[in-house]
């Protein structure tokens, strides 16, 4: 089946990028209501640069924590609701942070037009109309979300995105200046959501040129960051992986993620881990499924001294395993991509439990 996806209409890059933001929305502002509705981590609430976002009269700017707890289907409702209530609908969203404030800012871009609960749209092509205009300004480099065409809730039921063409952004700024602040763990582990996606989307049935263009290209910059001569978190590198994680997303946009993703979205739902984290937990103890890129991610973490938790199955329940399970069995994109459509042949919630077991 051939796929025929959006991609991000206009993207800037380079240090000092964030600045052309006021001329990119100025003609924006003309449209809907007339304000624009920011959405920023609130780890910038007292960081330099909430006095460059450039917020004029009548705009909507919203500080939101995202550590530890990830997008919710509820917080998108009420967001939604509170802002439609108040002010009407925005000319804009602006999305400013990591991986789930891109989430957010996507999903509430389409809530504005789509009526009822976004619990309602949690799965591919749900979405009934095109959102309203919205742009992605990653501050931290690795999920890929600011060029993926889901928007991943969690919501009463399932974590699953909200996933069609309209997700994708309008516009993405991408500085380099950026992350420069990012703590040093949460650097690697974002890092390594690029690095898994690239894995995952070469090592599957999906796996074809054009995406494996894209993985070739950021796992080269990710084996620089991570392993070259100047690893490390330096200027040079930030540059690197912000090109690596929108080069990873494509990758994976053109085929798909695996075994890692699927465990991950288990971990998530049930026991509140943040995403790529939950990733490293998961990828350390696939080498049946990954041979050579889980023995190469085990040397950047000696490289970085990062030590990830061991034998955490043993204070979980069978209740949470079961229930973990149970998330990632239903999750058959993931696994139709790494084994095969025969995969429900392989693949059962005592393999998946078993596989839960070795964390």
């Amino acid at each position: 089946m051939h796929k025929n996806f959006k991609n991000i209409e206009k993207v800037v890059y380079g240090r000092g990028s964030f600045e052309t933001m006021d001329a990119i929305l100025e003609p924006v502002r003309k449209e809907n209501n007339h304000f624009i509705l920011f959405i920023v981590d609130n780890y910038f609430t007292d960081k330099p640069l909430k006095d460059r976002i450039p917020v004029k009269e009548g705009d909507e700017i919203r500080f939101i924590d995202v550590d530890p707890s990830e997008p919710t289907t509820e917080q998108i409702d009420s967001l939604r609701d509170e802002i439609l209530n108040s002010k009407g609908i925005p000319a804009g969203v602006v999305g400013i942070g990591g991986g789930s404030i891109m989430d957010i800012a996507k999903a509430i871009s389409l809530m504005f037009t789509n009526e009822g609960s976004s619990t309602l749209y949690q799965g591919l092509n749900l979405i009934k109309k095109p959102g309203i205009y919205h742009l992605g300004v990653p501050t931290i480099s690795g999920t890929g979300a600011e060029v993926s065409m889901t928007a991943v809730l969690t919501g009463p039921e399932k974590k699953l995105g909200l996933k069609c063409d309209w997700t994708v952004f309008n516009q993405v700024i991408l500085d380099p200046e950026l992350i420069a602040s990012v703590p040093t763990d949460k650097w690697f582990y974002t890092g390594m959501d690029t690095y898994i996606h690239c894995i995952e989307s070469e090592n599957g049935m999906l796996n074809n040129a054009f995406s494996h263009a894209y993985a070739e290209q950021s796992l080269k910059l990710c084996r620089d960051i991570y392993l070259g001569d100047h690893a490390g978190q330096i200027p040079e590198n930030d540059d690197k992986l912000m090109v690596a994680s929108l080069m990873g997303g494509l990758s994976l946009t053109y085929s798909e993620v695996g075994v890692c993703h699927a465990l991950s979205y288990g971990l998530s739902k049930i026991l509140g881990e943040k995403h790529c984290y939950a990733n490293c937990i998961a990828f350390q103890h696939l080498e049946d499924y990954y041979t050579s890129g889980v023995a190469e991610f085990k040397t950047m973490l000696q490289k970085h001294n990062v030590t990830l938790p061991q034998g955490l199955s043993n204070n979980w329940t069978d209740e949470q395993i079961t229930a973990m399970a149970h998330v990632a069995y239903n999750l058959p994109h993931m696994w139709n991509h790494a084994i095969g459509a025969d995969w429900k042949e392989k693949i059962t919630i005592d393999t998946i439990k078993a596989l839960y077991k070795r964390m």
